[in-house]
Formats: structure tokens, C-alpha cells, sequence
């Protein structure tokens, strides 16, 4: 049994839309290293907290921090200090038994008068957990978890794929059919904050938001951002976490991003 824990950056918003693009992450592990994984974070916390003053129970949200807005204004904490506070999740991340799979949904490049972003993003991201899964043993099952927000939205869609799901054939030759078999129950909807994974799940998408918006050009950073996170600091951080990431997911991006529409 795996458990995959979901969040996003940006809004999942079109055509009407805030951000231009919409990033949907996944950190999934075996049941069995659930403990383990949970004590690395733990033990991260508790060293934040000593070497910087970042309360152990304080909800971890990346766009936030790095911004340098409420709660973390009140820490009185240096742009060098919060960027090094995140650069330790990532290590801790990279050393995590677990995977990640991330989608891009760049809405900027879709052409479609209606187009459902999360839930293309998240049909995405369940084909690519359950093709990974199937590599290990055919047998495997998997549950989500995520934000109390978009449970409603998100079961939807997983019920759906369950019934009938196309995917788009590699080769070129149209679509076939290939329904979801390994995801058991509805997404299951825990608080963030009460959620290490959630947050982590956070923090990737964040990252991978951020890569992306520099990577393609679709948009500007907030004018709060650091001067010292650029593009080259954001290859960094990816390169920190790369060791979780399922780079199979995509075959065509370094980092194995799902980027959508092509």
C-alpha cells in the first residue's frame, strides 16, 4: 500500500486565471517508510527551530516564507536565512524514501474554450503514480491524501478515470483506453497543517512553479522575491530534490516535469 499526498501552486483557474500556470505535485511512499520519512522531517523541524527560531508546529507554506510575509514576518528572519531554511527541506526531501510526480499545466499555451485544469493535472498525475507502481509489483494499491479544499473536486475526477479513462497514445496513433486500477477510496482530506507531507507536497510545487515561470518566460516573479533566487538558484533547488522526483514520468524534461498542453 502507498499513500500520496497532493498540493499545488497557483490557480487552477480558466479561462479566467491569477497565475499563469498551475502546478500539481504528488510525494507517494510504501506505508512501510511512512514512520521513517516522518522522523527526517521532525528531526529537520526541531534543528529549524534551534538554528533559526522557526516554531516546530509553525505551518510550512513556501510561497509565504520565501516572501517574507505573515506568520514568518514576525521571526525577523534575513533573505539569506529563509532561503537556507528552504534549501534544508530540499535536501531533506531528496533524502526521503518516497517519489515525486509533478504536473505543469501552462495556460498560457491552451487553445480550448474550456479546458478543466486541475482536473487534467490530476488525471496526469495519477496515470503516471499508478504506470510507476505497476513497474514494482501489478499488485500495488495506493490512496490519496490532501487539502480539505479540493477533496470535492478531486474525487470527481478519480471516480471518473476509475470508469473510463483515455490516454494518449505515444506513438502517435490517437487514444486508447486504459482505466485507473490501483488508486482505492476517495482522496481523503486532512488539514495542511497538520500535515509534514501536505507541506512538502507544498514546498515542491512551489519550487517547480517557480523553475518553470523562469524556464518558459510565462510570467514575472512577485517583486518581493529575493534578488538571490533566480533561475540558476532555482536549478539548485531542483537539483536538491531530484533524487525523489520520478524522472520517468516524463521522459522529455530533465526533472521528469508533465508539462501540458505540449
Amino acid at each position: 500500500m502507498f499513500i500520496a499526498y497532493y498540493d499545488e501552486s497557483g490557480d487552477d483557474g480558466f479561462p479566467q486565471y491569477s497565475s499563469p500556470l498551475f502546478v500539481l505535485s504528488a510525494l507517494y511512499m510504501h506505508y512501510q517508510n511512512w514512520k521513517d520519512n516522518y522522523e527526517l522531517i521532525r528531526q529537520l523541524r526541531q534543528r529549524l527551530s534551534t538554528n533559526y527560531g522557526l516554531p516546530v508546529k509553525i505551518e510550512l507554506h513556501t510561497k509565504s516564507l520565501i516572501l517574507n510575509k505573515n506568520p514568518y514576518r514576525q521571526l525577523n528572519l534575513s533573505d539569506k536565512q529563509r532561503i537556507e531554511i528552504i534549501e534544508q527541506f530540499c535536501e531533506t526531501v531528496g533524502y526521503l524514501k518516497l517519489k515525486v510526480v509533478n504536473v505543469v499545466i501552462d495556460k498560457t499555451k491552451v487553445r480550448a474554450a474550456k479546458y478543466d485544469v486541475l482536473d487534467t493535472a490530476l488525471t496526469y498525475s495519477v496515470q503516471r503514480i499508478e504506470n510507476d507502481l505497476e513497474k514494482i509489483d501489478p499488485a500495488n494499491k495506493f490512496l490519496i491524501v490532501t487539502d480539505e479544499g479540493r477533496v470535492g473536486k478531486m474525487r470527481t475526477t478519480t471516480r471518473k478515470i476509475q470508469r473510463i479513462n483515455f490516454i494518449q497514445s505515444k506513438f502517435g496513433t490517437g487514444t486508447y483506453r486504459k482505466e485507473i486500477k490501483s488508486l482505492i477510496e476517495d482522496p481523503l482530506p486532512k488539514e495542511s497543517r497538520e500535515s509534514y507531507f501536505i507541506q512538502l507536497a507544498d514546498l515542491v510545487a512551489t519550487i517547480v512553479y517557480w523553475y518553470k515561470l523562469a524556464e518558459s518566460g510565462a510570467g514575472n516573479f512577485h517583486n518581493r522575491m529575493p534578488q538571490e533566487i533566480d533561475k540558476d538558484k532555482l536549478k539548485d533547488w531542483m537539483e536538491r530534490i531530484k533524487p525523489s522526483l520520478n524522472l520517468a514520468a516524463s521522459v522529455s524534461d530533465s526533472y521528469g516535469i508533465v508539462c501540458y498542453p505540449k
